[in-house]
């Protein structure tokens, strides 16, 4: 479809910029994504561990056995490549004089790269490593009830001073926060297990009473 205003089309690239600016978002929010998951991936026992990432290379190369987050790994250097290709765009773009940019062959170089390899990253990280996920239910529970931040649930019924002395408590003994919130009988054990309801935390808020 050729430009409404040839002109403006000739002297200026704004278009190829704009493209490669939407790009870069969606390197951006990939980024967020690819990190996400290997540092959930992480572990399993010095680190997050809350999921599990498909296993594709025998192992680490200094320890056996090791799964790396291979895909997502390489999702971040194909997001660090189309960030920096956007870079170069926008030189490109803002280089042009009058009706003579000599930097459209860096323009559409650059854009159709980053096209080819985010898409081909976005393919890759949904087929070899989104697709294969498992949540480690029984890990991810352990870590939310040790969660110092399950007090917060409770300041609402017995205030912020005890909520707080269960935390510091808490804390200094490595017990939970249910533990000693039980100990201290602050409330029945009922009251106390709807209090301390993870999931119930996720739907809209605590409820009171």
């Amino acid at each position: 479809m050729p430009a409404p205003n040839k002109f403006e089309a000739l002297a200026a690239k704004d278009a190829v910029v704009e493209t490669s600016g939407m790009l870069k978002t969606v390197a951006v929010s990939l980024t967020k994504i690819a990190n996400d998951i290997r540092w959930l991936g992480s572990g399993p026992r010095c680190g997050i561990g809350e999921i599990s990432l498909p296993s594709l290379q025998p192992g680490s190369s200094i320890m056996p056995g090791k799964v790396n987050p291979v895909i997502p790994e390489s999702v971040l250097m194909v997001a660090a490549q189309v960030q920096g290709n956007d870079v170069a765009i926008n030189i490109g773009g803002l280089s042009g004089v009058f009706e003579l940019n000599v930097m459209m062959p860096i323009m559409a170089h650059n854009l159709l790269q980053s096209i080819g390899i985010l898409a081909a990253a976005s393919r890759l990280l949904a087929e070899l490593t989104v697709k294969g996920l498992v949540a480690n239910q029984d890990r991810a529970r352990q870590m939310v009830e040790k969660s110092l931040a399950m007090v917060t649930c409770l300041a609402p019924r017995i205030g912020y001073d005890e909520a707080a002395e269960i935390a510091k408590e808490a804390f200094s003994t490595g017990r939970t926060v249910r533990e000693i919130a039980r100990e201290r009988k602050v409330l029945s054990d009922e009251e106390l297990d709807r209090a301390l309801d993870a999931y119930a935390q996720t739907e809209g808020g605590v409820q009171q009473g």
